[in-house]
């Protein structure tokens, strides 16, 4: 157990280590100054994260005839990468459905754009393989490993819910992943709440399995985000609009190459090659280009009011006033059914 258990830290830690590395950093090749590759002046400053949006924009050829520049800078999660958002250092980038709340929560300079609905299937409560553990049900005085305010949290809460348990049934231990690895496999928490690649990747290592996952749980809507005043200027709103809808594309082509996007995902972050495919297949090649609607909108409000309700949000608000509709064009509606690759994974 004690050499699996270093293996397997070694191949989650390994995509956080780069992550942190070139966090805040300009990408190869962004450099925002004395162009001459007839773009213009114009510079699309982009948050990102390791083997995120410029990723798969390159492997999908979305790069390939931008009408403007991008300035990437890479972040560790969503939550930074708002934070530079709300500070005007970065005009648009993608998150997962939590961050957006919390930043909202604190009153940030954020507008959300435009939304994906993917499965939720990488969103799981993972118990280690030999566990009597059979339902959440069973987590009825168990000590449970989460990172507070993610997307695992309000998945956590969801599935208590569910099973008809509160946090106050549960032992709940705040960790990041890193740590929470850790625990989890040293036995010192009886489960793990995580997302994707981390589900795959215990998965993969055979160290764990799935107690219960996010479907029905969780809304499965991730967020491009934008700052207010990146919107307010014309020219830099019409090539928001264009990279909105590369993204678009770029998600239609992860879906169609599933193999081929798993390979670049693989190198750009560490993650072993059947990892990434594994969880491309579960989760990221599942996500469809999806309309900011009202039931997009109520299902963030849940979250926010849940969180705010904990206490760890210090203000009650409206999601929809953070919310911008003038991307969403001829778009299904947020609740259309995830895409799938016809079989578990």
């Amino acid at each position: 157990m004690k050499s699996l258990r270093l293996s397997l830290s070694a191949a989650l830690l390994l995509p956080l280590a780069l992550l942190a590395a070139t966090a805040c950093t300009p990408a190869s090749g962004a450099d925002a100054g004395g162009s001459t590759d007839g773009k213009g002046d114009l510079v699309l400053n982009v948050g990102d994260q390791k083997g995120g949006a410029e990723a798969v924009l390159r492997a999908a050829g979305e790069l390939d005839d931008l009408p403007y520049r991008v300035k990437w800078s890479t972040f560790t999660s969503g939550p930074p990468l708002l934070e530079a958002i709300n500070a005007g250092a970065v005009d648009i980038g993608g998150v997962g459905n939590t961050p957006p709340v919390f930043a909202a929560g604190a009153k940030s300079k954020i507008t959300v754009i435009a939304a994906t609905h993917g499965d939720s299937a990488g969103e799981a409560i993972l118990v280690p393989k030999g566990s009597p553990l059979r339902s959440a049900r069973d987590l009825k005085g168990k000590k449970i490993a989460v990172a507070q305010g993610s997307s695992a949290h309000f998945q956590l809460i969801g599935s208590l819910e569910k099973a008809g348990l509160t946090l106050k049934d549960v032992q709940v231990t705040l960790l990041q992943p890193a740590d929470a690895l850790a625990a989890f496999t040293s036995g010192k928490v009886d489960a793990w709440a995580v997302w994707d690649p981390y589900t795959s990747q215990v998965l993969h290592s055979g160290s764990g399995r799935v107690l219960t996952d996010g479907r029905g749980v969780v809304n499965g809507l991730g967020f491009q985000v934008a700052a207010p005043a990146a919107l307010a200027d014309a020219r830099k709103e019409k090539a928001l609009g264009d990279f909105v809808e590369r993204l678009r594309r770029a998600q239609d082509w992860v879906f169609d190459h599933p193999e081929e996007w798993a390979k670049v995902w693989s190198k750009e972050t560490g993650l072993p090659y059947e990892v990434a495919l594994a969880a491309v297949k579960r989760s990221s090649g599942t996500r469809i280009p999806v309309a900011l609607d009202d039931a997009a909108i109520a299902s963030e409000q849940r979250i926010a009011d849940t969180f705010a309700g904990l206490g760890l949000i210090p203000n009650r608000f409206r999601f929809a006033d953070f919310v911008d509709h003038r991307f969403d064009k001829d778009l299904p509606p947020s609740t259309t059914p995830a895409r799938s690759y016809g079989k578990d994974n």
